[in-house]
């Protein structure tokens, strides 16, 4: 009996923020509505997207773009934040790009249909509340220097045909940067990485070109 009340005390467990809600909840309520004739988009993902607002800023600045990428984070903790730090920003377009930290195992063991499925919940979230999602393929990487020998370089590939044809049946755009960035491993080559998963400026630079593209497509 005593096991039994002392795991019903409250005052036992360890509260844990596990999508990291608070991460951006203030910057969320400071953010100013939309104005009317504004194209807001936002970039929902990891550290590649986190990194990229700090590689470059003006990026963002120069558009009106917001970034909302969490270092480490795989789909379920995207899903869970999607409605914070996504639809209730209320942008035009959507930019989704995740799935590599699942295949890593960061939280823990996932099936490729089971990120694929992840991903599609954050679609038909974004296309309820009429935003444009766009699908992004998962970025090159050869092998992933904090968890070696899960073979990204075969899985992505596998993962980026079930989400290029998810995209497909949803009727929403499925942005490619795979085929853009690698090598003959399946890997980043070295002018666009510093460790096979996260990028340079040069890398990023290849994304905004890409994704420039595809957000003007969509807003048409």
């Amino acid at each position: 009996m005593a096991l039994f009340l002392g795991l019903l005390n409250p005052f036992k467990s360890t509260a844990q923020d596990w999508p990291n809600l608070e991460k951006y909840k203030k910057a969320n309520t400071e953010l100013p509505a939309p104005a009317a004739d504004e194209n807001r988009v936002v970039f929902m993902g990891n550290s590649i997207t986190e990194g990229w607002i700090g590689a470059h800023p003006e990026f963002f600045k120069d558009h009106p773009f917001i970034d909302r990428g969490i270092g480490g984070q795989t789909t379920p903790q995207m899903l869970l934040r999607f409605r914070q730090d996504v639809i209730n920003l209320k942008p035009k377009v959507v930019v989704i790009l995740a799935g590599t930290n699942d295949i890593a195992g960061n939280t823990g063991p996932m099936t490729l249909e089971e990120i694929r499925d992840n991903i599609l919940g954050m679609v038909e979230l974004a296309k309820a509340n009429g935003i444009h999602p766009i699908v992004c393929s998962v970025l090159p990487a050869y092998d992933y220097p904090w968890r070696p020998g899960l073979q990204p370089n075969i899985k992505i590939p596998k993962l980026n045909g079930m989400l290029k044809t998810m995209a497909k049946e949803q009727g929403v755009m499925y942005l490619d940067y795979f085929a853009a960035m690698a090598d003959k491993r399946n890997g980043l080559p070295k002018a666009l990485t510093t460790d096979e998963v996260h990028l340079t400026k040069a890398g990023y630079s290849v994304m905004e070109k890409l994704v420039l593209k595809a957000i003007d497509e969509v807003l048409k």
